[in-house]
């Protein structure tokens, strides 16, 4: 008997890896094992959008191409943007092909260009895009119930208008308010940072149900992994957008771990005015992030 089970352990372990070497099709996170999609290749270019707002902007429009340059990745960004836009207005704009965003786009070359009065079907038909992301408004971010209406028809929209068959789409898990802060939404959650990212939290696990998303960029984790170390609560510069500096950093590792599939710790990318030690704590919130999206992990080794 005990032959056996030896003989089946070694046959689980030859078959798993197998699978999980194989196209890397497989990612392993303290969830348990999620099947996503292939690591995106560097001999191509690689291109990302999301329909969202300045917590889009914060994550993806300043920091997320140089840490893809440094990590050997041709990258085109863009951003639909409208400050504080929720999924509902998003929803609007779509059904009216309204011209209503300004998109920002970072070329091949890093730098960013702005093109006014853009609608989602013309920033959609843009590009070849090979993710695509939602996210809701910052202060309906921990309401589950004000994304089921809009969430899946926007949904359906921008799938039908991808010119790419093999899309990814994302969601975008953004981050709490500062304790301290004085947003008007954060009235919603008692004032307390904790039950907002608690809600955050929730809204996540269930939207990957609502939606067949095939990437969580869990930036709301990593910014509250960040707050257990010396940053502290000192990552927004106004109690809801993120510093300009460490704060967009860590959000920015977080687009690219969950992206491009590859551990961002030891990335050479650092904004000037972010230390080597502030950089090397907003790569490990992040990468404990991508790892265990629904759980804050405790940075004791930087607490001071």
């Amino acid at each position: 008997m005990k032959f056996f089970k030896l003989k089946i352990s070694v046959l689980f372990v030859v078959l798993a890896s197998f699978f999980f070497s194989k196209a890397d099709a497989f990612y392993l996170s303290g969830q348990g094992v999620n099947i996503t999609f292939d690591k995106p290749n560097k001999d191509s270019v690689i291109r990302i959008l999301a329909i969202g707002n300045s917590f889009s902007e914060d994550a993806i429009e300043y920091y997320l191409f140089g840490l893809a340059k440094a990590g050997g990745y041709k990258v085109i960004i863009g951003n639909l943007y409208i400050g504080g836009a929720p999924l509902d207005l998003h929803l609007q704009n779509a059904k009216e092909d309204k011209p209503a965003y300004e998109y920002r786009k970072v070329g091949l070359d890093g730098k960013k260009e702005r093109f006014p009065q853009t609608s989602i079907a013309k920033a959609l038909a843009d590009e070849n895009w090979n993710f695509i992301s939602f996210q809701q408004s910052s202060p309906k971010s921990g309401l589950f119930e004000t994304y089921v209406e809009p969430l899946p028809l926007l949904f359906n929209y921008v799938k039908a208008k991808a010119t790419n068959p093999k899309v990814k789409y994302v969601w975008h898990q953004t981050w709490a308010y500062a304790q301290n802060s004085t947003h008007n939404g954060f009235v919603s959650y008692n004032k307390d940072q904790a039950r907002m990212y608690a809600g955050i939290v929730d809204a996540s696990k269930k939207v990957m149900k609502l939606i067949p998303f095939d990437v969580l960029v869990p930036s709301g984790t990593a910014i509250q992994n960040a707050r257990t170390s010396f940053l502290g609560d000192h990552l927004c510069r106004d109690g809801y957008h993120l510093d300009l500096n460490i704060g967009r950093y860590i959000a920015s590792c977080t687009w690219y771990e969950a992206i491009f599939r590859k551990n961002v710790i030891g990335n050479t990318f650092r904004p000037e005015k972010v230390t080597e030690k502030e950089a090397e704590v907003g790569q490990i919130a992040a990468h404990k992030a991508v790892k265990k999206p629904y759980k804050v992990s405790q940075l004791k080794e930087f607490s001071n």
